[in-house]
């Protein structure tokens, strides 16, 4: 898997200050994307060893709320297994931070993705920069949605996650 960056203290992707994980390949090319630069799956860096360190040192830090999975799209099916791997190792690293996910796909079509029993919240949806509304939280178009994973997986139903 690639990625262009790791940024630290973000508060606009998620409740709190946050560490974002941005990687690369995206499919969707949504009209107006914020971060088109992510689309291509082999651009940016190799997330080696070193890059998995410094996502975990920056996360450790105590007024850290949680980590953001965002990019390119972190479930892309070239990124899947690894963004999978690394919210199971934060789940169990930090039991107590958030975790966040980004992605252009629906929430119908992730859900049985075992690893998404660990994430909080779930934004999902492509951009429709038609649709921009700046009065949003946390997304761009409104039929992008801010899901509650766990409150979702309860009920069986879509509940979103409200601030």
């Amino acid at each position: 898997m690639n990625y262009h960056d790791i940024t630290t203290d973000d508060m606009l992707n998620g409740d709190g200050l946050r560490v974002v994980l941005w990687v690369s390949g995206c499919t969707h090319h949504c009209r107006g994307c914020q971060n088109p630069i992510t689309w291509d799956v082999s651009g940016g860096l190799y997330f080696d060893d070193a890059a998995e360190s410094e996502l975990f040192e920056k996360l450790a830090r105590p007024h850290i709320s949680g980590v953001t999975f965002s990019g390119g799209d972190p479930m892309h099916p070239l990124n899947r297994s690894e963004v999978c791997r690394l919210i199971k190792k934060t789940r169990t690293l930090f039991p107590e931070k958030s975790i966040w996910l980004y992605t252009g796909f629906l929430w119908e079509d992730i859900k049985d993705i075992d690893e998404i029993k660990y994430v909080d919240v779930i934004a999902d949806g492509q951009f429709e920069l038609e649709n921009l509304d700046n009065n949003l939280c946390w997304v761009g178009s409104p039929n992008q949605r801010v899901i509650d994973v766990k409150s979702t997986l309860k009920s069986a139903k879509v509940v979103l996650h409200t601030k």
